[in-house]
């Protein structure tokens, strides 16, 4: 090993997460060697990627950021502090030729470390706000919008309420112009990618495509300030696995189609029933969202109606089934037991509220029942539309529906997901500061005293008392 490290044979180490192959319990390494450039070589490069992977029942599994991401930083030897890192030989000598990788990288995630002296005195450490730095480049007045002055050095107070954290950086002008630039910087990819996909045609080959719209997705967002274009990448290709995938291989057979077919299950019978129809490409709900909204919105008004009126009926259960209420004498509240019970109080003049009730419980379960009627009714006339529409459906429409509505909504949906989480997270660690030093030491003591005093108060009133 000494003299295949001393002669530069190996190129690099790549240090995998634990347990990623069956039986291995200790982080497993490839080592990467390299004879011809051997004699131009000073160190070796390595990286530890330990800790880029998901859990996949009892083993740990790459995902294709943490794939990616490797071979980029490997290919450009590029240094990234905490993961990768070009180690002369002479370290790797003076470590006895002992290839451990933590020997060279520090992975380790820096620990959330209390401040005593906030915890006594109150205010905010300077140094976790510091710890926000890559946030205030971003936007360099949004700390003084959220943070002011303390009377101790290297300390600051929260300027804004607790509950008013979130909105004033949502609504700072620096954010806003932020969040702007990285709608525009998708919307930019979305347009150019929109067209790319519109060109398809029969015979292409899908693992081209994939290559193409995530190297272009990585290449926007590479440079962006917050954002890991890695995990934009793997909202991509989540996506790119669990739909797209299957669907540009039909596009890449049979083209531009939106072809339907019969579902058919085998009953207990072992007679296939058919279950209705159903379509690959283009999903039912988007043709109804392009070309059938208004039937749609008809139908979820009158769900709407029906949720409304199982609400009443839920309510006037919980009101009159207690030992005194209208419905204590019924085994079970339904529809057969109201009315038994109607006719067995019928003419008894004690009982017309209860009567009222009951009869107001069976209005609204013939409103309930006329309800569902309409929206069978509808959603049969809707599905007869939907099932003669596919036919007619041109390849302009079908591309329009996958990739416009299907493919980049999605994608669109995922991204701003992403987006949504890096603001989220500013707002939940500056709470969650606020929330560790807001009340100090001898508030708190002080606090536990004045209660003690009135417990001691309200057990003497009681007759406890003890020295």
């Amino acid at each position: 090993r000494k003299n295949i490290i001393r002669k530069g044979y190996i190129k690099g180490i790549i240090g995998l997460p634990a347990n990623l192959f069956y039986g291995t319990g200790i982080p497993a390494c490839i080592i990467v060697l390299d004879k011809e450039n051997a004699h131009n070589r000073k160190g070796i490069f390595m990286i530890d990627a330990g800790k880029g992977f998901m859990k996949d029942g009892n083993k740990n599994r790459l995902r294709s950021m943490d794939i990616h991401k490797i071979v980029d930083v490997f290919n450009k030897q590029t240094e990234i502090a905490k993961y990768s890192k070009m180690v002369p030989f002479a370290e790797i000598e003076k470590n006895e030729y002992n290839l451990n990788i933590p020997r060279y990288i520090d992975s380790q995630e820096a620990e959330d470390i209390q401040n005593i002296e906030a915890h006594l005195l109150g205010d905010i450490p300077g140094a976790d706000i510091d710890a926000l730095g890559s946030y205030w480049k971003v936007c360099l007045t949004l700390k003084d919008s959220v943070f002011g002055k303390s009377q101790r050095k290297n300390y600051m107070k929260l300027k804004v309420e607790k509950d008013a954290i979130k909105k004033t950086i949502f609504e700072h002008h620096e954010f806003e112009a932020f969040i702007k630039e990285m709608n525009a910087l998708f919307a930019k990819w979305k347009t150019q990618s929109t067209a790319y996909l519109k060109e398809l045609k029969v015979g292409f080959h899908p693992k081209e495509v994939i290559f193409n719209l995530s190297e272009s997705l990585l290449s926007h967002y590479t440079g962006k300030s917050l954002i890991d274009k890695y995990d934009v990448y793997q909202h991509l290709m989540d996506y790119w696995a669990e739909v797209m995938q299957d669907d540009c291989y039909l596009i890449a057979a049979d083209g531009w189609k939106a072809e339907t077919y019969r579902i058919l299950v085998e009953n207990k019978q072992k007679k296939m029933v058919d279950k209705g129809w159903t379509c690959d490409l283009v999903p039912k709900e988007l043709v109804i969202n392009r070309f059938f909204l208004r039937e749609k919105q008809a139908i979820e008004a009158l769900e709407a109606e029906g949720e409304t009126i199982a609400g009443q009926l839920t309510d006037l259960e919980e009101e009159h089934s207690s030992e005194e209420g209208f419905f204590a004498e019924l085994d079970k509240v339904n529809k057969g037991n109201v009315q038994n019970r109607l006719r067995e109080i019928k003419g008894d003049a004690d009982a017309k509220e209860e009567i009222k009730v009951l009869k107001t419980y069976l209005d609204l379960l013939e409103q309930q029942s006329e309800i569902s009627r309409k929206i069978k009714e509808a959603s049969a006339e809707l599905d007869k539309k939907l099932y003669a529409k596919y036919p007619t459906l041109t390849e302009d429409e079908i591309k329009t529906l996958v990739v416009d509505d299907k493919w980049m909504a999605t994608i669109d949906k995922d991204i701003h997901t992403e987006m949504d989480r890096i603001s989220q997270r500013l707002t939940q660690r500056i709470k969650e500061l606020a929330e560790r030093y807001e009340t100090p030491l001898p508030k708190q003591t002080a606090e536990v005293s004045e209660m003690e005093k009135e417990v001691s108060a309200h057990l003497q009133k009681m007759g406890f008392v003890w020295k």
